[in-house]
């Protein structure tokens, strides 16, 4: 079973960057595709993007296309979310995903394993 920590959240202003972390314990990280979500105050958690086990392809939801970079280090067990040009509708718990085997996809369901979320607040 593999277990996710997400870290790098806080409060920042409009037109900041931030990079989240995520740590991976527990299991063969290459076996995993990674995603990231997102749930603003009384919205439903949303994809943000996702990355393939080999790192070669990712995909990006259209409001952070352009803005957002995901990657990962393979050796490290650990997935990146790279966020610039920060907007306040950015403000949200920022949660990584792992789905074992499995191709990309924006699908919650489809994911096996969560992190515990971080927060990340952006001031105008």
């Amino acid at each position: 079973q593999v277990q996710l920590v997400e870290s790098g959240g806080g409060l920042v202003q409009a037109g900041d960057s931030l990079r989240l972390s995520c740590a991976a314990s527990g299991g063969t990280f290459i076996l995993y595709t990674m995603g990231w979500f997102r749930q603003a105050p009384g919205k439903e958690r949303e994809f943000v993007g996702a990355i393939s086990r080999s790192g070669g392809t990712t995909d990006y939801a259209e409001v952070v296309k352009g803005r957002f970079a995901i990657s990962r280090d393979n050796a490290k067990n650990t997935a990146y979310l790279q966020m610039n040009s920060l907007k306040p509708e950015d403000t949200a718990v920022y949660y990584c995903a792992a789905r074992l085997l499995g191709s990309i996809t924006t699908r919650e369901v489809e994911y096996d394993y969560w992190g515990q979320g971080t927060q990340v607040t952006v001031s105008s």
